[in-house]
């Protein structure tokens, strides 16, 4: 393969890349990026980013003379189109770019709100570099009166730091509980409550009627309860949408993101897809799935970087974990929690560990605070040990890192 074409510059378009050259690959590399500069990271946006203990260039995963020395081509711009017959990449403002293997690294865009006024100013989303500079100038304002909507991690990790800051922010969702789709109860109850100490103020199961402004600028969020709450800044953090239009229009197959196999190639077998936009079979689960999370981003390059590079044709089988910093609380998961049906608890002086019981298998542990047992369970999902039972993860004085150390 004499020429790899990435479009999609975010983790796993740049750690592709970055470990073609590393795995000894000498073929073409090119970078195809929409945003404009050097590759950056996401996560840090809404945290140490957003709270001014990173600045732009701490961002960057590379200096512009990385990617010289590295001879990978970066070409600012926007890919239109994908003739697969000629096996071209069209790009906004450049010549077509020709490719042997091409990888859809697109990621998600956010969803913007679906309501009228979701488009006023101080409507506000949190996904790129852009959008966290211009929430940075808002919060430079003391009169602000921040109000999110959306209680998954981003909502909270910015209301985190608008407390921070010293903002009155209040929460709203959708759903009974907090992180809803991502946690166990007990993890969202234990959220929840330390937020609420710290001084958010939530409103679950509250909808959104409609947003009202003045001169352009929005005064304030009417839910569908009927109250009427001022507002100058609207964080609006209600997930993600694939961005597969590439694909769509190159006739790829398409569901919840591009479809991919258990090597992570389409249904073209010169086109393959990474990342966020990447819906790929699971094993744990049996069903398909689309992951947004760095973990993945990033192992899903490294695999195709070895398939590329040596032909090893490994399906694609990492075990997921994710994490959300949300002031001094730190969650992080290991496993897919999907489904779960028991959950059994354990608290001690460092935090909270739930572990999630699938089918009599133990599927996810979460923890808050604990990172030793987050580890350990990453240790315990990315070897053949045996799992612990539930019984035993009930039993008195059971700890996971004593499980693993004496497997």
């Amino acid at each position: 393969m004499s020429s790899v074409v990435i479009i999609g510059a975010g983790h796993a378009g740049f750690n592709l890349a970055h470990l073609l050259r590393q795995n000894g690959f000498s073929g073409r590399v090119t970078l195809i990026g929409d945003e404009g500069g050097a590759p950056y990271q996401r996560p840090p946006l809404s945290k140490a980013y957003l709270m001014g203990k990173l600045d732009a260039s701490g961002l960057t995963f590379r200096p512009d003379s990385f990617f010289d020395e590295q001879s990978i081509e970066r070409i600012d711009g926007t890919a239109t189109s994908i003739d697969r017959q000629t096996q071209r990449v069209h790009v906004e403002g450049h010549a077509p770019v020709a490719y042997d293997t091409l990888v859809l690294a697109t990621g998600a865009r956010r969803r913007e709100l679906p309501v009228e006024g979701g488009t006023l100013q101080g409507v506000h989303g949190l996904a790129t570099r852009a959008d966290a500079d211009r929430l940075k100038r808002a919060l430079e304002d003391e009169r602000h009166q921040p109000l999110v909507i959306g209680a998954g991690f981003i909502g909270l990790e910015f209301a985190a730091g608008a407390r921070h800051f010293g903002f009155d922010v209040k929460v709203l969702d959708l759903a009974p509980r907090i992180m809803a789709r991502a946690v166990s109860p007990a993890i969202s109850i234990y959220f929840q409550q330390a937020h609420e100490q710290s001084g958010v103020q939530f409103l679950l199961e509250t909808g959104i009627a409609h947003l009202e402004g003045k001169d352009g600028h929005v005064t304030h969020v009417v839910t569908t309860n009927g109250d009427r709450l001022q507002t100058d800044l609207v964080v609006a953090g209600i997930g993600v949408i694939p961005n597969d239009q590439l694909a769509r229009h190159a006739g790829l197959a398409v569901e919840n993101g591009i479809v991919v196999d258990e090597h992570l190639a389409t249904s073209d077998p010169h086109i393959y897809a990474i990342g966020d936009c990447a819906n790929f079979p699971d094993k744990a689960l049996a069903s398909r799935l689309r992951l947004e999370s760095v973990q993945n981003a990033t192992d899903q390059a490294r695999a195709l970087a070895a398939l590329i590079t040596s032909q090893e044709r490994v399906p694609y089988d990492a075990v997921p974990w994710f994490w959300s910093d949300q002031g001094p609380l730190k969650l992080q998961i290991a496993g897919l929690g999907t489904g779960s049906d028991i959950f059994i608890e354990q608290r001690d002086d460092k935090g909270l560990s739930v572990f999630a019981f699938r089918d009599g298998q133990l599927a996810a542990v979460e923890t808050a605070n604990h990172a030793g047992n987050h580890m350990a369970a990453r240790k315990l999902f990315g070897s053949e040990l045996a799992r612990p039972s539930a019984d035993a993860v009930a039993s008195p004085g059971f700890t996971l890192k004593d499980y693993v150390l004496r497997k």
